[in-house]
């Protein structure tokens, strides 16, 4: 259906129906409701080398799994985190990438993990690391056809994770100013949200975290090298910058302590 019409393809439909009342734009569309496919893509599986999360899954699917709290607390921490119980239930891991948001809360923890994505279309799958997806705002490298049927997290051992949510307040806020930290044996890996026009990994600001530590000059030259946030409704460019470089100081510190 997607590769013969102009159509979109809705899971949860947790933003679609937000903005329903007021955008009219959007009631000219084609939808294809994907739920009745939740048998085939709505599975976790592990295997030795991979957690996969299916297209269909929910943040709620993934919460349920206490295996995810041992493995991939930062999962946890990002779903537990995605508006109240309800969006909980129905939004989707999936949903929240090709939203491409760039407040969204699930994908920087995925791509702190290093998440892949298969990407299925008649033409077949095709795999797309997770910090190579998003091009611009809202542009990424899913054609109109392709679904997202899988998210593969690689199974590693880390000695560092954290995720920092900056928001109006504890629960049901957009983030103002996200981070998702983590170390393996694959490297430092240090991604920021509603900082940019997509979600950013910042690969200056993981450079102090390999080089172990750096002053406060060097954290606001590495943050403003990696991100260029935008005065809006919620915050300030500055007030993000600053409120960033703080994040990235304490992890420096937090991080330092563990070693």
């Amino acid at each position: 259906m997607l590769a013969a019409e102009n159509a979109t393809p809705i899971a949860g439909g947790t933003d679609l129906l937000v903005h329903w009342p007021e955008n009219l734009a959007a009631r000219d569309h084609t939808y294809v409701d994907l739920t009745g496919l939740a048998p085939e893509i709505r599975q976790i599986r592990w295997s030795d080398e991979h957690f996969v999360i299916g297209g269909l899954t929910t943040y709620w699917d993934v919460l349920r799994v206490d295996q995810v709290w041992d493995e991939f607390p930062l999962l946890v921490e990002a779903g537990r985190q995605v508006g109240a119980v309800q969006i909980q239930a129905r939004g989707t891991w999936a949903g929240n990438i090709v939203n491409a948001s760039p407040a969204a809360d699930g994908v920087p923890v995925l791509m702190a993990y290093d998440a892949e994505i298969e990407l299925t279309s008649t033409a077949g799958v095709e795999r797309v690391r997770l910090d190579e997806f998003y091009s611009g705002y809202k542009q990424m490298k899913r054609r109109a056809d392709q679904l997202i049927t899988s998210i593969l997290i690689p199974r590693r051992s880390y000695d560092f994770q954290r995720f920092d949510k900056v928001g109006a307040r504890r629960a049901q806020a957009i983030t103002k100013i996200g981070l998702a930290t983590a170390h393996s044996e694959a490297g430092w890996r240090v991604v920021a949200n509603s900082m940019d026009a997509t979600i950013k990994r910042c690969s200056a600001c993981e450079a102090l975290f390999e080089a172990g530590g750096a002053t406060r000059v060097e954290i606001d030259k590495a943050v403003r090298a990696d991100v260029s946030p935008i005065d809006d409704i919620r915050s300030t460019a500055e007030y993000r910058i600053n409120v960033m470089v703080n994040l990235v100081e304490d992890l420096l510190r937090e991080s330092g302590d563990k070693q």
